[in-house]
């Protein structure tokens, strides 16, 4: 046989061998059909436009835009492409401490509307009122970012200044300037109620220390007589399922708390190992209840250990995880949704309170707390 033959042979078999590692490789990744045709179409794009486009471009702000383009077009509200500063301040948040003006935020019918402003902070020193919605972020409309992004846009460096529009019910639209600060977050905090032996824990949101901060009130209210509990998860927008499950641990009695169901069925099951329930419950929740306010109440209705009062909670039943990518950036993804220990699952529905009181702005009391005063009381 000649070289050239031999060499030919050769050449057919390295090809025909990378084409095969190639299209094992395509098969593993998921990549045949319609899939590999898209892979190359991105491909194919992004080289024309480092190649032919008329000026220089950075390849990494081009994939920036391809990821942040991709999880755009899911329309799911609270999966979000977080580049490096707002990757930052999502840590910052969920660790407790952070640069902001105090508020949280809720997003539905296309409307950024402020669900709770906590005390002693930037946003309540202006006059900021719950209901209150935002039109603009230093000058940008609402309109023009994801949801998610609103809340990272008014975030950031403690002494730096925010503008925000604001549209209130009856009355015209309002630009905000709001100096941000170190909000620290102490997310639960409990007192008795009237020199009573009714104990009452608010808890704001689910942070990394909230779970340590209830049982610390909760241990306080113990020492000092209670004999009783409400619990206030009204403005409580929500945030670790993790800390959430763990104050369920201490509330709910044996069995299951909340199972998180993804897209191919599989299950995972958080469970209570409480053999009774210690007290009477009561818990508190609105229409700004969400998330993990919700896992806590649902479970805490579920399995009759409490007793829920207010009015109809928000309704996010999606569980997102949070990935760090490889430029100190990350994606924040719905993954799965919650359902209740009843099989229940409230996304877009809510919880429906047992006993339903509502509040207006003309109420000069607190309706809703003297109803779970009132039922805390037959209880004991």
């Amino acid at each position: 046989m000649s070289k050239k033959k031999i060499a030919l042979i050769v050449l057919i078999t390295a090809i025909a061998s990378s084409f095969l590692t190639i299209m094992g490789l395509m098969k593993l990744l998921g990549l045949g059909g319609d899939k590999t045709t898209d892979l190359l179409r991105f491909f194919g794009v992004k080289r024309m436009i480092e190649t032919r486009y008329v000026t220089d471009v950075d390849s990494s702000k081009l994939m920036d835009g391809a990821i942040d383009g991709m999880v755009k077009s899911l329309g799911d509200p609270h999966s979000i492409y977080m580049k490096t500063s707002m990757y930052k301040s999502l840590k910052e948040h969920t660790a407790g401490a952070f640069g902001g003006i105090g508020v949280t935020m809720g997003f539905k019918d296309d409307k950024v509307t402020i669900m709770s402003v906590l005390e002693g902070t930037p946003g309540e020193k202006v006059g900021l009122k719950v209901g209150d919605e935002i039109m603009s972020v230093d000058g940008t409309p609402v309109t023009e970012f994801q949801p998610e992004e609103v809340a990272m846009h008014i975030r950031g460096e403690a002494g730096t200044e925010v503008k925000l529009m604001i549209h209130r019910a009856d009355a015209e639209d309002k630009e905000y300037t709001i100096e941000r600060d170190m909000i620290k977050v102490r997310s639960a905090k409990g007192k008795l109620l009237d020199e009573s032996n009714m104990g009452y824990i608010r808890i704001a949101s689910f942070g990394e220390n909230t779970a340590a901060e209830f049982k610390e009130e909760f241990d306080k209210l113990e020492d000092a007589g209670m004999q009783g509990l409400i619990i206030d998860l009204r403005q409580n927008p929500g945030g670790l399922i993790t800390s959430c499950v763990d104050i369920a641990k201490m509330l709910v009695p044996q069995g299951n708390i909340v199972s998180v169901v993804q897209k191919d069925g599989s299950r995972e099951e958080y469970d209570s190992d409480l053999e009774a329930v210690k007290y009477p419950l009561v818990v508190l929740i609105d229409g700004n209840s969400a998330s993990a306010s919700e896992i806590l109440a649902g479970a805490l209705q579920d399995t009759e250990a409490a007793t829920i009062v207010g009015t109809k909670s928000y309704g996010k039943g999606s569980v997102q995880v949070v990935v760090p990518l490889f430029h100190d950036d990350g994606l924040k993804l719905t993954i799965a949704k919650y359902y209740t220990p009843s099989g229940k699952c409230i996304d877009g529905i809510g919880i429906e309170p047992d006993v339903t009181v509502n509040l207006s702005e003309e109420d000069t009391e607190d309706k809703q707390l003297n109803m779970a005063k009132e039922i805390l009381q037959q209880k004991l």
